[in-house]
């Protein structure tokens, strides 16, 4: 910190670094649990991993920190304090979700508890392997090549560990591993099998097929206007709305005894799903389904946007309509058909792990004049 090799450094200006530290740390501490607190839960095991690359990052800076003039150094030391920050909320929100899933028989305690204490015998056993290390490294470029060294095999290991995990909730990224295996060869992948296909690092609004091939991209738990807004063109003028495919009444018609309401934006691979009030995880997980065949059906051309020999002589808004029924038909049919073959394999369907950020629900009334 500031004082280190410099003789003229005051105790005032460590004061002040120490609470330009504390401040910028907090502040980043809010700030990233307002935007992504959300996400912690569904992206568990991602936001671990994220947790140990933010840490060892941190260090690495706070190590360099000496090699910049003073004002760097103070913009260097607080971005070293946010990247702490947010390893704590990282860590600590991860942490409570896969202690929940280990504690499968309701020992939460117990779990803690036993992590607890491994935690402590591996911070034992590195302060004696570090005392025992630290007398043999006498020179710079020694310094950093253990540094390093450590550093690579600390990430390499608990990626491991992250990649280890058999998650039984669905989320986005598993839910397109799972849906499309089945939608393909109707065949349920169990969790074991799913998380040996998982990446750690992903954007979670892709939807990709079992053959890691990208469909495209789906926003869930949006409002209705934003999903107006992606299928029409707005008026820069007046704000409103043409909606040149379908209409919003056709719309709730299709999906009046679902919990949800799916439509593909006008380039096919763009897709929102809107959430009715009562909407559960189940009816969620529907959702998700139906947006990954859709994109699936629009990327082999046999969707709204191909030329369906039943269909190639209707209007635009008729084939969407008719792909929005048979497709939403052929989702129902599969969560009849595997659904208790799902939470057989293991599956936890009563778990809601789509929505990683906070979403709006839509509540449909009919009022009567008169």
């Amino acid at each position: 910190g500031v004082g280190v090799g410099d003789s003229t450094a005051s105790p005032t200006s460590a004061l002040l670094l120490s609470v330009l530290q504390e401040s910028t740390g907090r502040i980043a501490t809010i700030l990233f649990a307002h935007r992504l607190g959300t996400a912690l839960e569904p992206e568990c095991k991602m936001f671990r991993l994220a947790a140990d690359v933010f840490n060892d990052t941190a260090m690495v800076l706070d190590c360099l920190s000496p090699a910049f003039h003073k004002p760097i150094r103070v913009a260097v030391l607080s971005f070293s304090s946010c990247l702490r920050a947010l390893c704590g909320v990282c860590a600590g929100s991860a942490k409570a979700s896969l202690s929940a899933h280990f504690a499968s028989k309701g020992n939460l305690g117990e779990v803690n508890a036993k992590d607890s204490s491994q935690e402590t015998v591996i911070s034992l056993l590195g302060m004696l392997a570090g005392s025992l290390v630290v007398s043999h490294i006498t020179s710079p470029f020694a310094t950093w090549t253990t540094l390093l060294f450590l550093l690579a095999v600390h990430l390499a290991t608990n990626y491991a560990a992250v990649k280890a995990v058999r998650m039984r909730s669905l989320n986005r990224q598993r839910a397109n591993i799972l849906f499309s295996s089945i939608l393909q060869h109707g065949v349920v992948l169990s969790p074991n099998e799913v998380s040996k296909r998982e990446r750690i690092f992903h954007r979670g609004d892709v939807l990709r097929w079992s053959d890691d091939e990208m469909l495209g991209h789906c926003k869930i738990g949006v409002s209705l206007q934003e999903m107006l807004g992606r299928m029409g063109e707005q008026n820069t003028q007046t704000g409103s709305l043409a909606l040149h495919a379908i209409q919003i009444s056709e719309l709730l018609t299709v999906f009046t005894s679902e919990a949800y309401i799916a439509c593909p934006a006008a380039s096919a691979v763009d897709i929102s799903i809107v959430l009715k009030a009562g909407c559960g995880p189940n009816d969620q997980l529907k959702a998700w389904a139906h947006a990954l065949l859709l994109a699936k059906r629009a990327r082999d051309g046999k969707g709204h946007s191909g030329n369906k020999p039943n269909t190639a002589s209707a209007p635009p808004k008729d084939r969407l309509i008719a792909e929005l029924r048979q497709t939403l038909e052929d989702v129902r049919v599969m969560f009849d058909k595997y659904g208790n073959e799902m939470m057989g394999k293991g599956w936890d369907l009563d778990v809601a792990a789509m929505e990683t950020r906070a979403g709006t629900r839509l509540q449909i009334g009919v009022q009567q004049v008169g």
